[in-house]
């Protein structure tokens, strides 16, 4: 048989110490995950919610009360109110303004038709 030796190993006294490496992980991340927290609630309570960017999306319509005689359609009305424009824009227009859910109308009905 052979004999182990057995050796007791004594703890060192040194302190752990920590590295150049160590000491940019240890204060590098964490602040490196405050600055990103910052700029991102900064964002958020600085940049107010847009409903347009443009102007011309806020602009008002402006529009005439149109009664609808008996026999009438959108496409008439449309015809008669902007022969200048193309008749589709103007019943699109007429359907928006209206919340109108189908194109049919009924005589002596109310809408408000565009008059640019």
């Amino acid at each position: 048989m052979s004999a182990l030796s057995l050796h007791q190993v004594s703890p060192s006294s040194a302190p752990l110490r920590l590295t150049r490496r160590g000491r940019i992980v240890l204060i590098g991340v964490p602040l490196v995950l405050l600055a990103v927290l910052l700029l991102s609630l900064s964002g958020l309570f600085h940049s107010p919610a847009k409903a347009s960017d443009s102007a011309a999306d806020l602009a008002v319509t402006p529009t005439v009360t149109v009664t609808v005689q008996s026999g009438q359609s959108l496409w008439a009305i449309a015809g008669a109110v902007a022969p200048d424009r193309d008749a589709r824009d103007v019943v699109a227009d007429i359907v928006q303004l209206n919340n109108l859910a189908a194109g049919t109308v009924l005589p002596g009905q109310q809408l408000f038709v565009p008059t640019h």
